[in-house]
C-alpha cells in the first residue's frame, strides 16, 4: 500500500513479500552498528521481523516503518517511518538505506516527506528522532530537516545512551 511519493521515491507498507531486502538491510556493518543487531539471520528471521514489527505497528498505531523504493527503478533501498517506542513519550522517525543509496539526497528526502507526513495526515505535533553519537551523517540529515539535539537518552538499562532529537511538525 503506497504511503507517500517524493520526487524521486516511493514510500509503502512493508509485507512480508520484503523479507529478503529486509534480511540484507538489518545485516548491514552500518545497520548494525549504528542501529543495532536485530538477530535477523534468515528469511524466516526476517519474515518474523517484519509481521512483529512494521506489520504489527499499522495495526496497532496506524503508521511504521515503510520500505524506501526508487520511482526509476523501482529497486528497495531502504526503509523510513515512525516508530512508537515504549521509552519514548513521542513518535519517533527512523530511517536506514543500503549503503549504495548513501549521500545522494535520498534519505533526506525520505526523511523530510515522513516529517511532514506525521504533522499533515496524522495530526502529530512533536516527533523525536534517536541517533548514536557516531552517525555523523544522521545527525546532519535530521539537523536539516529541523530537528534539534536534546539531551542523552538510554532506551533501556542494557543499552549505551543515544542522542534524542525533537521536532515540531
Amino acid at each position: 500500500m503506497l504511503v507517500l511519493e517524493t520526487e524521486r521515491l516511493r514510500l509503502r507498507r512493508l509485507s512480508t513479500d520484503d523479507a529478503e531486502f529486509i534480511l540484507r538491510l538489518l545485516n548491514e556493518p552500518s545497520f548494525i552498528q549504528y542501529i543495532g543487531d536485530k538477530n535477523v539471520r534468515t528469511i524466516e528471521d526476517a519474515r518474523l521481523y517484519l509481521l512483529h514489527g512494521p506489520i504489527a505497528s499499522y495495526q496497532k498505531y496506524g503508521f511504521g516503518l515503510y520500505l524506501i523504493e526508487s520511482k526509476d527503478s523501482g529497486a528497495p533501498i531502504g526503509m523510513c517511518g515512525l516508530l512508537k517506542r515504549e521509552a519514548l513519550e513521542n513518535v519517533d522517525l527512523g530511517y536506514a538505506l543500503i549503503p549504495e543509496y548513501w549521500s545522494q539526497g535520498y534519505g533526506f528526502e525520505a526523511a523530510a516527506a515522513v516529517k511532514s507526513y506525521a504533522g499533515q495526515v496524522l495530526g502529530l505535533e512533536r516527533i523525536v528522532a534517536i541517533t548514536n553519537t557516531e552517525n555523523e551523517s544522521s545527525i546532519r540529515l535530521l539537523e536539516k530537516i529541523g530537528f534539534r539535539f536534546e539531551n542523552m537518552i538510554k532506551l533501556a538499562d542494557d543499552q549505551d545512551e543515544v542522542m534524542l532529537f525533537g521536532s515540531t511538525v
